[in-house]
């Protein structure tokens, strides 16, 4: 069970890596295939959506078939087929297409994971164990920075997302290899119910709304914005960009590992994921309001967004803590729905606010994206600020 979880964590480090590659390689779309800001937030949005989209038919496979051939079976015909399609892209709506299907490849493999956890782990290191493997896999996103500036421009970044496309290839198929499934419920409790019956649980209705936005900031700046940030606003090069996202990253990491046991530390889920999620919305508008403080003091408060903006495993505990053991896996799924589906839509969304906001300066667009992050991340914490708080 333990080598067929650490292939997961490998498979949740390429999910990583996907998500956040487009800031570093956006200069050299849009010089070699015309891929504008705008195009890539698009793309981006795609894997989110898509991912998101795809947590529904996951949890109900989660709980009905198991996480080994769910798991492989999409991370080898979708993950590694979309980072071929990648490689081969001759036209912005290509990289849209390759997206989607990373976006489906992925999309099984961190819930997959928590299916596992929730299943033959004690309830109590749920969160540990959670933020343990989003800590290991958000290594994705060190290997989605400098490492892949200087690949890209030492190799080419065709030849680096298909060796990428190779790896995906390998790792599916070791996880269809070796991860093994749970031993199931006893008979008639699998496939029972449905997401419906989860959302008459009305204490997730105030958990929810902060599922949707906590992880946007992080994602969106990490997963696009960086990029564009700092080209146009502090004249950034590709690996300048790859330095700045590599602390990021690392920052990310960091939360992820940081907020797991906190929950047994302080004895509280609610008030750490309030207070952490308070300092995010504080980055976030910091930048909103000085966005050309300087090249150092912006890469503290963009990591600063990364470091308390990774309490994604905390909320998913949070969200755990009320499901039935039946729809464990549609619950994590529900959960990740939300998470994701936020991100998704929203950074599309930026992608248009980008496009329409008159550039009298060239940190105008990002100013707007900022405040539009910070605004619904207090909208999120304010309605969590009632939610029923439990831990294991």
């Amino acid at each position: 069970m333990k080598i067929g979880i650490s292939f997961l964590v490998i498979a949740y480090v390429l999910s990583q890596f996907y998500r956040a590659f487009l800031a570093v390689l956006s200069p050299l779309l849009e010089r070699d295939l015309g891929a504008l800001p705008e195009d890539l937030a698009l793309s981006s949005g795609l894997w989110f959506l898509t991912f998101a989209l795809m947590q529904i038919p996951v949890g109900a496979a989660l709980d009905g078939i198991g996480p080994r051939r769910v798991a492989a079976w999409l991370l080898g015909v979708a993950g590694a087929g979309g980072a071929l399609v990648f490689g081969l892209a001759q036209a912005p709506w290509h990289i849209h297409v390759a997206m989607i299907l990373i976006g489906i490849g992925c999309s099984p493999v961190l819930m997959a994971s928590y299916y596992i956890f929730g299943r033959i782990y004690p309830a109590r290191v749920f969160a540990t164990l959670a933020g343990a493997i989003i800590g290991f896999g958000t290594l994705g996103n060190l290997a989605g920075a400098w490492p892949l500036a200087w690949a890209a421009e030492t190799f080419g970044w065709r030849a680096a997302v298909l060796t990428l496309a190779a790896a995906t290839l390998i790792v599916a198929l070791a996880v269809g290899r070796l991860v093994q499934d749970p031993p199931p419920l006893e008979q008639g409790a699998a496939g029972r119910g449905s997401v419906f019956d989860l959302l008459k649980i009305r204490a997730l209705w105030l958990i929810l709304p902060l599922m949707a936005v906590n992880y946007l900031p992080a994602a969106a700046i990490r997963g696009l914005w960086a990029g564009p940030f700092f080209a146009d606003v502090y004249g950034a090069s590709a690996i300048d960009i790859g330095w700045i996202t590599l602390a990021m990253a690392l920052a990310m990491v960091a939360g992820s590992f940081a907020y797991g046991p906190l929950d047994r530390v302080f004895g509280t889920r609610k008030w750490v994921v309030l207070v952490g999620n308070l300092m995010a919305a504080a980055c976030i508008l910091t930048l909103w309001a000085v966005p050309a403080i300087g090249l150092l003091p912006a890469t503290a408060l963009v990591a600063g967004v990364g470091l308390f903006g990774s309490s994604f495993p905390l909320m998913v505990a949070h969200g755990r803590s009320f499901f039935p053991p039946h729809l464990l896996g549609r619950g994590v799924t529900l959960m990740n729905l939300f998470g994701i589906g936020g991100v998704g839509v929203l950074q599309t969304l930026s992608g248009r606010l980008y496009r329409a906001t008159e550039p009298v300066a060239p940190e105008a667009p990002y100013q707007a994206i900022f405040l539009l992050f910070g605004l619904l991340l207090l909208a999120g914490c304010a309605v969590y600020l009632f939610s029923q708080d439990r831990t294991d």
